[in-house]
């Protein structure tokens, strides 16, 4: 049996993951024949669409954009890149800008999300550990389900972030980036640019399986 749970970590979360980097860094070769980076293509595409205020930076924390400050950032190789990976990526992230831009509506409710679920996994790692004591304290009946369910809650409320980043990221892939792409990126290189993109959403499909395994490793743990 725990053979097959290994097994079945490795399909559902290391494969996809270990994937999602393979890709990436197959791209990564220097392109000579392309006119700028992945910095210079995000802050043209920004200009050009008019996305006011918006911005780009490095970063040594990965690629992401900022909904706080309406920063795109991009990791140095990405940033300083002229490759197909560096020029993708930074169109998939100026997708997040343009989804900001237009008040995409799942893009809004993840960014409110994220600052809740974050408070609510610590508070729920906190409270599947305390369960036990907590109830040997109060001796309350039912007192050790309703911490369990409160930590289950709080641990539903990160995967419930990651299931709703889900469509972000396909959407800022393939319906913002990717017609955008098409215009920069020459036709025999646009294969590789689809698997790229479909890279940067995996990387969150990863994180969700995760998010969901998390719940589970505690409730297994629990039932012991």
């Amino acid at each position: 049996m725990v053979v097959l749970l290994i097994i079945f970590a490795l399909v559902v979360f290391v494969l996809p993951n270990a994937w999602a980097k393979w890709v990436l860094k197959r791209h990564t070769r220097g392109r000579d024949d392309y006119p700028g980076t992945g910095a210079e293509l995000a802050d043209h595409l920004l200009r050009r669409l008019g996305i006011e205020g918006a911005s780009v930076e490095r970063t040594e924390f990965g690629d992401h954009y900022d909904p706080e400050t309406r920063c795109v950032r991009l990791s140095p190789d990405n940033y300083d890149g002229r490759s197909l990976t560096a020029v993708t990526v930074a169109a998939h992230e100026v997708g997040h800008a343009i989804q900001h831009y237009q008040g995409y509506a799942p893009l809004l409710a993840r960014s409110r999300l994220v600052g809740v679920a974050q408070k609510a996994e610590k508070l729920g790692a906190i409270l599947m550990m305390a369960a036990p004591f907590l109830f040997l304290l109060t001796r309350l009946p039912g007192g050790l389900a309703i911490v369990i369910a409160i930590a289950i809650i709080s641990f539903g409320t990160a995967a419930l972030v990651h299931l709703v980043t889900l469509p972000v990221e396909f959407d800022a892939s393939f319906n913002r980036a990717l017609p955008l792409l098409k215009e920069y990126v020459p036709p025999y290189d646009m294969p590789g640019a689809r698997h790229v993109l479909t890279a940067c959403a995996f990387t969150y499909v990863a994180a969700s399986l995760a998010s969901v395994m998390n719940l589970g490793r505690w409730l297994v743990i629990l039932r012991r």
